[in-house]
């Protein structure tokens, strides 16, 4: 871009100098419709934390679960609709790296982008886990290893998602009209036993199976408040609505509406379901091996209906992974053009997918076969409360820029958009308070939790070092994009 072009652009809008391009957004597709984002909104927010997490998180904590979930789920609505106002300000494949970038510089960038790159490499070996425990509910599978069925799922959806963004997105579309249909089909035979009071598994359902068994809190508060970094994980994928909307034409029009949806989807699928199912059975009959949507329907003596619905839960965690590589993927290759991530993670194929960075998540996924391998029984709890690290980390991150984007925009520096998050700076203030109190709160779990947190200074190393590594190209690449747009 020339001077000349610089200057009219600036001209044309007294702004544009303040939303710097981001060079890892060129040579995408804008193949995702607004159908496309819709589901990957909605497919966000109905994943594995649900469809497996739920069943050990019900059995700890009980029903006041679904009050964890309501209130994890309005922190987490004002994490994407910040989001979403930074979105509208610039669209951006890269997403929240991309504005650590503008706002907290390339040491927040760098931080960001790694802390996100964990939190779906974990959340994929997460994802792979459930996959093989999903397919040891069938007895045909269950002399099959649990790390072979997880290196078998891994790499299925990696065939899928280094084809193109238009297939990934219409998978997405369909796996969450899966998703969406069978939990909006589950609820309604949940209110047909309650209306009905049709026994489930001996038991009659209702308000009775809650006060007979030690009430909202039969073990007390302090496990419901050990679950809610579960819960956060739960989440997680949320933001993936700002790297969908740096690949579609018309990103104004479709991401105001896909984050507005979020709150009520929280508050019917997951605060929903949760109370359905602590109606139906005891909180005590629940397990963290099965889904507890598998435990109840197999309980009412249509064990079909288990298996209908153990597929479905499987198809959700395949949606997760296939997600997982698809935001990383964009999220490296932001990287790699900043210097910051290496170098063969900007590779583009002719499809132009980013494929050199989903590789390396899954080079990362297949560390989490051999933790299949070794530990079948832990895998998932390990890497549900490292994913948690990325996912907290990244949100505060989220909120910070946020936060330095309201003050800029007081100072007159860039235009806020009239979608915006309401209440700044009161509610990222909120938010980043209760985000980091669910961090302290693993210190209370003795087990992994404990030893989770134990990471953190490991990993504040392994950052350190890897800066260390990398600011030298980091440098030299930024005075080359300056020397390219001054020209």
């Amino acid at each position: 871009m020339s001077k000349d072009a610089v200057a009219t652009a600036q001209a044309a809008d007294p702004q544009a100098a303040e939303r710097p391009a981001d060079a890892g957004d060129a040579g995408y597709s804008k193949g995702l419709k607004a159908r496309h984002v819709n589901m990957i909104a909605i497919g966000g927010a109905i994943g594995t934390g649900l469809f497996l997490g739920a069943g050990g998180r019900l059995r700890d904590a009980g029903p006041a679960l679904a009050i964890a979930y309501l209130v994890c789920g309005v922190f987490a609505f004002f994490v994407v609709r910040a989001l979403g106002e930074l979105v509208l300000y610039r669209p951006s494949s890269g997403s929240f790296v991309s504005y650590a970038r503008e706002f907290l510089g390339e040491k927040g960038a760098y931080v960001a982008g790694w802390m996100y790159f964990l939190n779906w490499s974990t959340t994929g070996i997460a994802d792979i886990t459930a996959i093989a425990l999903y397919t040891h509910y069938w007895s045909m599978f269950t002399s099959i290893p649990q790390w072979v069925l997880a290196l078998i799922a891994l790499a299925v959806v990696l065939a899928v998602n280094l084809i193109s963004v238009k297939i990934f997105g219409e998978m997405e579309f369909w796996f969450a009209i899966i998703k969406v249909a069978t939990l909006i089909g589950f609820m309604l035979i949940g209110v047909f036993l309650l209306a009905t009071q049709h026994e489930v598994g001996g038991q009659t359902p209702g308000i009775g199976i809650v006060t007979d068994n030690g009430g909202v809190v039969p073990h007390g508060v302090m496990p419901v408040v050990l679950v809610m970094q579960g819960v956060i994980f739960a989440y997680a994928a949320l933001e993936l609505v700002g790297v969908a909307a740096g690949e579609t034409a018309e990103p104004e029009k479709v991401v105001p509406r896909a984050v507005n949806s979020i709150m009520w989807r929280v508050a019917l699928f997951y605060v929903g379901s949760v109370v359905l199912l602590a109606l139906l059975l005891p909180s005590s009959l629940y397990s963290g091996d099965e889904s507890p949507f598998v435990t109840v329907l197999s309980k009412i003596g249509v064990p079909a209906a288990g298996d209908v619905m153990n597929l479905v839960v499987l198809t959700a965690a395949m949606s997760s992974l296939n997600s997982g590589l698809y935001s990383t993927g964009r999220i490296l290759r932001s990287m790699a053009m900043a210097g910051s991530a290496p170098k063969f993670t900007s590779v583009m194929s002719r499809s132009q997918v980013p494929y050199g960075g989903i590789l390396l998540t899954c080079g990362i996924c297949v560390l989490g076969v051999g933790l299949n391998y070794l530990v079948p029984s832990q895998a998932f709890e390990i890497v549900l409360n490292v994913a948690s690290l990325g996912i907290i980390s990244t949100w505060v991150i989220i909120m910070v820029c946020h936060l330095v984007f309201v003050r800029r925009s007081r100072a007159g520096l860039v235009a806020r958009p009239h979608f915006r998050l309401p209440g700044s700076p009161v509610t990222e203030i909120a938010t980043i308070a209760f985000l980091l109190a669910c961090l302290g709160m693993m210190w209370n779990d003795p087990g992994v939790g404990r030893k989770t947190l134990l990471l953190i200074p490991v990993l504040a190393v392994m950052l350190v070092a890897g800066w260390l590594g990398v600011r030298r190209r980091v440098a030299q690449n930024a005075e080359q994009e300056l020397s390219r747009l001054t020209k």
